[in-house]
């Protein structure tokens, strides 16, 4: 074995043992842990779920009708299906009739997905937060300012307009 070959083996082996070290020190320094609670969150706030979605499947929606015209809601179901949403729910909603485009009932599972539809909106839809709900679903409540959804042009035209999901009072990131 020539020299050059040796010394060639011989700095493979040394990065080699170093890349070892370097990746046994990694595991064991870990400090992230698998806290449901972040970090940055005070006593008593709520986590909230920021991240959009980046496909709609995941988006679990019910939609009401809270205006007159009758079948509004099968419709605008039909449209978020298109769309790939999940669609569990579509039913008249008790009066009083919403004299808006619409309003998105959310809860903290679901802020950032929350973003996502009223994107698909053109972001007039009046954002309603519960603190105190459970569920991972949106609901949203069709008014009689509504006109159809957007195309997905537009709603990543809305997206970019609104930006990052802002967190709501009495909440922290939980994925911070």
């Amino acid at each position: 074995m020539s020299f050059a070959r040796l010394r060639a083996l011989i700095v493979v082996g040394v990065l080699v043992v170093c890349a070892t070290i370097f990746v046994v020190v990694a595991i064991v320094r870990d400090k992230q842990d698998d806290a449901t609670v972040a970090a940055n969150c005070q006593t008593g706030d709520v986590p909230a779920d920021l991240r959009m979605p980046d496909d709609n499947s995941g988006i679990k929606l019910n939609v009401f009708n809270a205006t007159s015209s009758p079948g509004l809601a099968g419709q605008v179901a039909n449209d978020f299906r298109s769309r790939q949403f999940t669609v569990l729910k579509e039913e008249t909603a008790p009066p009083p009739v919403l004299e808006a485009v619409a309003e998105i009932r959310y809860g903290p599972k679901t802020v950032g997905a929350a973003w996502v539809v009223s994107a698909f909106l053109l972001n007039d839809a009046t954002k309603k937060f519960d603190i105190s709900r459970e569920d991972d679903t949106i609901d949203v409540v069709i008014g009689t300012k509504y006109l159809e959804l957007a195309t997905f042009t537009e709603q990543r035209q809305s997206l970019g307009q609104a930006g990052e999901p802002v967190l709501p009072p009495g909440t922290c990131d939980a994925n911070a």
